[in-house]
């Protein structure tokens, strides 16, 4: 349903996992229409509970009243305690960030793919460009001779 892109680029994802989000049921046809942005989220560990921030969720057009929805509103993300916990001291000790990948539907349930993460700085992207250049460029010169028969 919809990527953070960005999220590869400026973070050097350590671990990912998978978590169910809390919805409501205008915001599930919202989801499946795709009208969600995951540009600046984040999540953060409060009170014992994994919570997502900062995710638009557009709100679905028929919608109107009490079945509407706020799009900026914090989502609480399902996961178990033992993963929780793990999530909170990793973040705490190591200053790592808890990013969102991806979400999408598994037979029929939204789930959001949160990165464990470590911020790049500039130079770090620059290097990975070029690693990831370099590596392209010596498939193609290895395609390029199987196809000569070398």
């Amino acid at each position: 349903m919809a990527q953070n892109r960005r999220a590869r680029h400026d973070y050097e994802v350590l671990d990912t996992f998978e978590c169910g989000i809390a919805l409501q049921g205008s915001e599930v046809k919202s989801l499946r229409e795709a009208k969600v942005q995951l540009r600046d989220a984040y999540g953060r560990v409060e009170d014992g509970e994994l919570w997502l921030y900062g995710v638009h969720v557009s709100p679905y057009a028929f919608a109107t009243g009490v079945g509407a929805h706020d799009p900026d509103r914090r989502r609480k993300l399902l996961v178990h305690r033992r993963q929780i916990d793990e999530l909170l001291g990793r973040t705490r000790q190591e200053g790592l960030t808890l990013v969102p990948l991806s979400i999408y539907f598994k037979e029929g349930r939204a789930k959001v793919e949160l990165a464990l993460a470590r911020g790049r700085k500039t130079y770090d992207k620059r290097h990975a460009i070029a690693a990831r250049d370099a590596a392209r460029e010596v498939q193609r010169s290895a395609a390029g001779r199987r196809k000569r028969g070398e």
